[in-house]
């Protein structure tokens, strides 16, 4: 199991089909740093609650408005006029860059409040994903790809 946050998420994210059910949760709302961290907490059999669940949105829903959702915005709008214009081009890349160092501090922030969550008494963990997608994910393809990826990856690290 990777036991850091932003491992596991590489690893998941990696896995084949995860980027694309991640843009379709996206879309639907979906904050995919969040159920990244709640595939990660997952795998280490903490069990969802409330309280729980309400921190670490408390946590993800400033950065994703004030800083990931900015430069999201703005790599997108740039992404017809960069295939026109190299320079604009090269400084897209360097917000794609920026984004995904503001995706990592995220889940370094996450992980730092749940890292010391202790695995359920019987071992079992309730399910992150439904705690934490949107209501329109819920009963959508790409949450249920999320989710068989990361058992898969749990598995994978379980026979290591």
């Amino acid at each position: 199991m990777h036991t850091d946050l932003w491992d596991h998420a590489l690893g998941l994210y990696a896995r084949p089909g995860v980027e694309h059910a991640c843009l379709a949760l996206q879309a639907l709302g979906g904050d995919v740093c969040l159920l990244l961290c709640g595939t990660w907490l997952q795998a280490r059999r903490v069990v969802p609650d409330a309280m729980r669940v309400q921190a670490l949105r408390d946590i993800s829903l400033s950065w994703q408005r004030d800083v990931l959702s900015p430069l999201r915005a703005l790599r997108q709008a740039w992404r017809e006029a960069a295939r026109e214009d190299a320079q604009l081009a090269t400084l897209r890349e360097q917000v794609k860059a920026l984004e995904l160092d503001a995706e990592r501090t995220l889940l370094g922030r996450l992980q730092a409040l749940a890292s010391e969550w202790p695995a359920g008494p019987d071992g079992q963990a309730g399910d992150w994903l439904n705690w934490l997608a949107p209501t329109p994910a819920i009963d959508h393809g790409a949450l249920e790809q999320l989710r068989a990826a990361a058992v898969g990856l749990q598995a994978s690290a379980e026979e290591d």
